[in-house]
């Protein structure tokens, strides 16, 4: 119905990897490539976790939007299906766009990538901040709290009961702060890093909400990294402080200091999180989930004023 193939193409279908939350696909048609995404209603993880297939549509209103300020640095928009929640996009090739986890486990870790990106979501957050329609748009309070407050901070504070209030009540200032649209997964996962820069995948989470949850998330990849692999932790450490230092630099819809104040109050709780939520990482080992909460929980109950602040305390905990 798109017209993206003929009746009697040939067309091949290579499954992706990569994600818990949706069925992706390479497409070949004999004359075109392209990608297919599909949201899934039960998500592929260890612990059950349901998420509405709605996601998928307004990811594809993501895409959109992000093209029309950032083209270079996200998939092209293709073709939508709201009926069956599918849409295609662009397939970018491996070998020309690796994939930034990947990159930064195997010790290929570049600084000026964490830069690019805190300027880019500094961007996009920018071209938001403020915006009625934009806000309208994204009526998505349900499915950020499905996919990001529940299975990562509720989740957190039912293994955690004594900082289990600390929790919850970042979940509830999370979800009632409302400055900007959100994407809600910038994890080296979704990034590709292209040769005109980093471009951005997986906008499921796509909500109008607090800029600062973006920034903590991409933040803790950083540090749980640092846990992981030691020998690299001082190249880590400067992709937090380049990405922290980019991103701030854009912020111009509020004072600095208040986004500051409360990514930094993210972080742990995020940390937190990866290590005992719905979503753990799956490249730490028991030492590194333990000298995680040793290092996240005292932040919990005594809250860092800045990210700064956060970066240090890893950095005494974990010296490169």
């Amino acid at each position: 119905r798109a017209g993206l193939a003929t009746p009697d193409a040939r067309i091949a279908w290579t499954p992706l990897s990569g994600g818990v939350s949706s069925d992706i696909w390479r497409v070949d048609t004999g004359g075109r490539t392209f990608c297919i995404k599909c949201a899934l209603p039960r998500l592929k993880t260890e612990q059950p976790w349901h998420a509405p297939v709605g996601r998928n549509a307004y990811e594809w209103a993501w895409i959109n939007f992000a093209t029309r300020h950032c083209p270079d640095n996200v998939p092209k928009p293709i073709a939508h299906d709201p009926g069956q929640g599918i849409f295609a996009m662009e397939f970018l090739d491996p070998t020309l766009y690796p994939n930034w986890k990947r990159l930064l486990l195997d010790g290929h870790i570049d600084p000026s990538v964490a830069a690019a990106m805190g300027t880019l979501v500094a961007r996009l957050h920018a071209a938001s901040a403020g915006d009625n329609a934009i806000a309208a748009a994204f009526p998505t309070d349900a499915i950020f709290d499905a996919i990001r407050l529940a299975p990562y901070l509720i989740a957190t504070a039912d293994r955690h009961p004594d900082v289990g209030g600390r929790l919850r009540e970042l979940a509830s200032r999370t979800a009632l702060t409302k400055v900007a649209l959100v994407h809600g997964d910038v994890s080296p996962k979704n990034v590709l890093v292209g040769p005109g820069g980093p471009v951005l995948l997986d906008a499921e989470c796509a909500w109008f909400g607090d800029p600062a949850f973006d920034v903590a998330f991409c933040l803790n990849h950083f540090l749980l990294k640092c846990a992981a692999r030691p020998a690299r932790r001082q190249a880590l450490y400067a992709c937090f402080d380049k990405f922290a230092d980019a991103y701030f630099a854009g912020v111009a819809w509020e004072p600095r200091g208040a986004i500051d104040a409360r990514v930094a109050t993210l972080l742990p709780a995020l940390s937190l999180a990866r290590v005992d939520g719905k979503s753990p990482v799956e490249y730490l080992d028991d030492d590194d989930r333990r000298s995680i909460r040793k290092i996240v929980r005292p932040l919990l109950v005594d809250p860092p004023a800045c990210v700064d602040a956060v970066r240090t305390r890893w950095q005494l905990a974990l010296p490169g």
